[in-house]
């Protein structure tokens, strides 16, 4: 990692606003593709989760199959599919589908969490012991992308000889040890489990097996960004979004909870233990967050950097993209 203008990324949730549906939450998907595309951006992905209200991203193939549609250049991958909660097969179907349908634009991100709590793993039809076979399940997936399938008499198709580039995500030395010892990028989720960043890279980098597709070391780090036109602008976008992630991940109850009660569970343990997981935050005008995004590079010995954007509108979040884009030097279509 240098400090040579690095690409930016885009990592886009369909985050499902208060009195929204999820399909306003497409619409803006879309919305945020298009300009981040414009805006040179290398590459948007949508992460798995289920049984979440607020993100709709949970069939990530089905999303990046409508965005790129409306898209011409930008690359479009998953942050990613939980190998767990698939057979590695489908998933090769899927994403060979996608890149038949849209060559050399089709990322394939992996993760072995499931990406929801315990019961929805058994809606989901998946043994919880399922994560154990992480490393053999992304070997057979990449076999059937290289049409070099691991099982005898079965192919992928489509998906053979698509050679979709695989990336391990993780939050962990897990991750890190596994995409360095098969010679693949790495991702690191810093956007929400920053506690292991600096020694999952180190130990990637130090351990890098290189491959013939990935010859170097290739890491990727995520990072939450509130850009605004204000110091003040963000800062109040940003308290916003923190009562917003307080309130998802520290109460399970459906009823939206009145301020005051929201108030008090801000100052509490529960509260503080969420909002530790946005450690990394990029919070400011332009120039304040172009400043804070090449120091955080630096720790993190990142080739690139995936932005997590934390507004509270359509329209913020896409002036956030274009005030960060400028600042950082992005060029435009």
């Amino acid at each position: 990692m240098t400090d040579q203008q690095l690409p930016l990324s885009v990592l886009d949730f369909a985050t499902v606003y208060p009195g929204e549906s999820p399909r306003e939450a497409f619409q803006r998907s879309d919305e945020l593709a298009q300009e981040a595309e414009r805006l040179g951006y290398l590459r948007i992905w949508y992460s798995e989760h289920h049984n979440m209200p607020s993100i709709a991203s949970s069939s990530p193939a089905v999303l990046i199959s409508h965005v790129a549609a409306v898209t011409s250049t930008i690359r479009l991958g998953s942050g990613g599919v939980m190998l767990p909660n698939h057979s590695p097969l489908v998933v090769a179907e899927q994403f060979g589908t996608l890149a038949e349908l849209y060559p050399d634009r089709i990322d394939l991100g992996l993760g072995r969490a499931p990406g929801t709590d315990q019961r929805t793993v058994q809606a989901l039809r998946r043994s919880p012991r399922a994560a154990e076979n992480f490393p053999e399940d992304v070997l057979e997936l990449r076999g059937y992308l290289a049409g070099r399938s691991r099982v005898a008499g079965v192919q992928a198709v489509p998906g053979a000889d698509t050679e979709v580039p695989l990336y391990i995500l993780g939050s962990s030395l897990f991750g890190a040890n596994l995409a360095a010892q098969l010679g693949l990028p790495y991702s690191f989720a810093s956007h929400f489990a920053p506690d292991a960043l600096v020694p999952a890279v180190t130990a990637y980098r130090e351990n890098y097996q290189p491959s013939e597709a990935f010859p170097e070391p290739y890491v990727i780090a995520a990072v939450n960004v509130t850009a605004s036109d204000t110091e003040e602008d963000a800062a109040r976008q940003n308290e916003i979004c923190r009562r917003r992630r307080v309130e998802s991940m520290a109460v399970r109850r459906s009823a939206p909870l009145s301020e005051e009660e929201l108030d008090l569970l801000m100052s509490s343990p529960a509260a503080d233990q969420v909002l530790s997981m946005l450690r990394y935050h990029a919070v400011g005008t332009g120039e304040q967050v172009a400043d804070y995004l090449q120091g955080f590079a630096r720790h993190a010995q990142a080739d690139e950097l995936m932005v997590a954007p934390q507004n509270t509108s359509t329209s913020e979040m896409l002036r956030g993209l274009e005030i960060t884009a400028a600042a950082t030097g992005l060029s435009p279509q």
